[in-house]
């Protein structure tokens, strides 16, 4: 795994005008100040992006914009994932991968596959992709889990197969991953608020939503994680604690959406089925995000 897609990532979100239309303006503010305040990599059309409500003209606008703007500054990784791996494969057989350094591709959903299923999935994946995979395993929205056994045999039979972001909560998965994995094969928490125990268990950083609005003070808790310096990572871990609670009480992107809105970076606009945080969240919302220290 190329160990600069180590440490913090980012899924960023797409901005859209109130009209629904893609904001681009936003999405170049958004993406300079992300990585003029120290994060390692940017995630393109994963879930945080709502990459579901873009026809694929938008996907290939949105992540030429990205590419162009980011202008290999950090990498860029592409969400590129689903449950039926034909339609997954001519997505990749059709991508101009210039730009970008890796795929995020998430565990097959709501068909439900057995691990056999889901190896065989990745497995062709592997086959065809021109840039390594991350997989991403996330069963609160899958609806099934790729166990540890499965992530590190599909890490040991494909070289490609370089990485996971982990967002099961489960521990005792997680750290039968970190404690077999094979050498270059690097462990990503896929929860803001389980990152620091992760990093202190050897996972070797994260892909973030709580860095799209704090970009800064959560790539400084990972790092100081990874040096080993847990207790000034704590401080900030708990810093940032409340407002990582609170950004996915009622959905992500909304939640993060209306904290980018707060901080003046961009329209709280999101497309259906996605709706913006109830009042009274924005409210908490607004209260938590006056707290947080800016240096």
């Amino acid at each position: 795994m190329n160990q600069s897609l180590s440490g913090t990532g980012v899924a960023i979100v797409t901005p859209f005008h109130f009209s629904g239309e893609t904001d681009f303006g936003s999405l170049r503010k958004l993406l300079n100040n992300i990585i003029e305040n120290g994060v390692d990599f940017i995630v393109g059309l994963g879930t945080t992006s709502e990459a579901v409500t873009l026809t694929s003209e938008e996907k290939k606008e949105v992540m030429k914009y990205v590419i162009e703007t980011v202008d290999s500054r950090i990498p860029v990784v592409m969400g590129i994932g689903g449950n039926n791996t034909r339609s997954v494969i001519e997505e990749i057989d059709n991508t101009d991968f210039t730009g970008i350094s890796a795929i995020l591709s998430v565990a097959p959903y709501y068909n439900k596959p057995n691990q056999r299923g889901i190896y065989e999935h990745f497995k062709t994946i592997s086959e065809h992709s021109p840039v390594p995979i991350i997989l991403y395993n996330v069963p609160g929205r899958t609806s099934s889990n790729i166990s540890a056994e499965t992530t590190l045999k599909l890490a040991k039979d494909f070289k490609n197969i370089a990485a996971i972001k982990e967002a099961s909560g489960d521990f005792d998965q997680i750290m039968k991953i970190i404690q077999s994995k094979p050498d270059g094969f690097n462990v990503l928490s896929g929860d803001d608020a389980l990152t620091l125990p992760m990093i202190s268990l050897g996972a070797e950083g994260v892909i973030s939503v709580i860095a799209n609005g704090y970009p800064e003070q959560f790539s400084k808790m990972v790092n100081l994680a990874r040096i080993g310096d847990i207790e000034d990572a704590r401080n900030i871990h708990y810093e940032l604690i409340s407002i990582i609670n609170l950004i996915f009480e009622d959905g992500n992107p909304a939640g993060i959406k209306a904290v980018l809105e707060i901080l003046g970076i961009m329209g709280n606009n999101l497309r259906l089925p996605m709706v913006p945080v109830n009042h009274d969240l924005y409210m908490k919302l607004a209260y938590a995000v006056e707290q947080i220290k800016i240096d």
